[in-house]
């Protein structure tokens, strides 16, 4: 095990996965630079302009370059910058990238990964701000991932990069300085398996990306008023690990999903219905949900402030799921 950052692990996998097979390879904006978080720092220098590639500015141009390089045979990673600045590029990852496995009668496949950093990041206003995953997980065809600690971005992008099918790769902003241990040698991480990361028998907590961190904020207060909940990570947001789910739901009778994104149609609401659906005679409470009211994020502190998600408002929302009324809430 090594100490090492999100970002820096992100840019290990890359560097590992263009060194075991000659078909991956980066292009986007400003990568000869390292990126505009640094993520592809000295990269252009090891493997050359051909496999780190800058583009004009046009994601869309970007993504269409991708999606044909992918069907002719080779491994792109697609840099968009900011997720936000991926809608220009929804056309060609949606309508083809998602769409040409199903429509060439399975005779051609995507593999490229869009790489799109997401969430609230120090007053970066409501064009830089965005966590859309709900978007593409509703779309048939694609995979989505959104990585929570240095070792799951170094071991999903990994396995993100090997996939047939485009998978869009949501890496948290906020999370780039975090620190964490990577396994030294090869690390995958399978797609589509959560991870447990904090036991627990009084409620579950389902959450992503920088969520996860702030969720286990919220158990620590919480354990020390006697509650022991269970947060588990998805990692993956399609195909998520709805076996995972269920086991700690059946066990703790409780739900809370937590994410970054506006609550309205956030992908909580795909997860509730479905435990709503399958386990409605285990739960001891409603299911409950807890995002981002539906307001642009703004750029003055205090106001972006209204729209996070803190420990505290999590830690309120297990509190108040393990009231006595709560069970005959309705």
């Amino acid at each position: 095990m090594a100490t090492t950052t999100y970002l820096a692990a992100s840019t290990r996998a890359l560097a590992e996965e263009m060194e075991r097979d000659p078909s991956v390879w980066a292009l986007g904006e400003d990568l000869g630079r390292g990126g505009v978080f640094g993520q592809y720092k000295g990269l252009q220098a090891r493997f050359g302009a051909a496999r780190i590639a800058d583009t004009p500015i046009s994601e869309a141009c970007i993504m269409g370059a991708a999606v044909g390089a992918a069907m002719a045979g080779t491994r792109p990673v697609v840099e968009m910058r900011f997720s936000d600045f991926a809608l220009c590029a929804t056309d060609e990852l949606v309508n083809q990238a998602a769409k040409a496995r199903f429509m060439f009668g399975g005779q051609a496949t995507v593999p490229l990964v869009a790489r799109q950093p997401i969430g609230m990041w120090r007053s970066s206003a409501a064009q830089h701000s965005q966590s859309l995953e709900a978007w593409y997980a509703h779309v048939p065809g694609l995979v989505v991932v959104a990585p929570a600690t240095p070792a799951d971005n170094l071991g999903l992008l990994k396995s993100a990069i090997r996939a047939d099918d485009p998978v869009v790769y949501l890496e948290h902003k906020d999370l780039w300085a975090a620190e964490g241990d990577v396994p030294d040698g090869e690390h995958l991480v399978p797609l589509g398996v959560a991870d447990v990361a904090r036991a627990g028998r009084d409620v579950t907590i389902v959450t992503w990306s920088a969520m996860r961190r702030t969720s286990l904020a919220a158990t620590e207060t919480l354990a020390g008023e006697g509650v022991e909940a269970e947060v588990i990570d998805l990692r993956t947001l399609w195909p998520w690990d709805r076996d995972a789910v269920l086991a700690s739901v059946e066990r703790t009778g409780r739900l809370l999903v937590v994410h970054e994104a506006v609550t309205v149609a956030g992908f909580g609401a795909e997860i509730a219905a479905f435990v709503a659906e399958h386990l409605h005679h285990r739960l001891r409470a409603p299911v409950r949900r807890l995002g981002a009211p539906r307001i642009p994020i703004a750029y003055a502190p205090p106001l972006e402030n209204a729209a996070r998600v803190t420990p505290d408002a999590i830690a309120a929302a297990a509190r108040a799921m393990l009231a006595p009324a709560a069970a005959r809430a309705s």
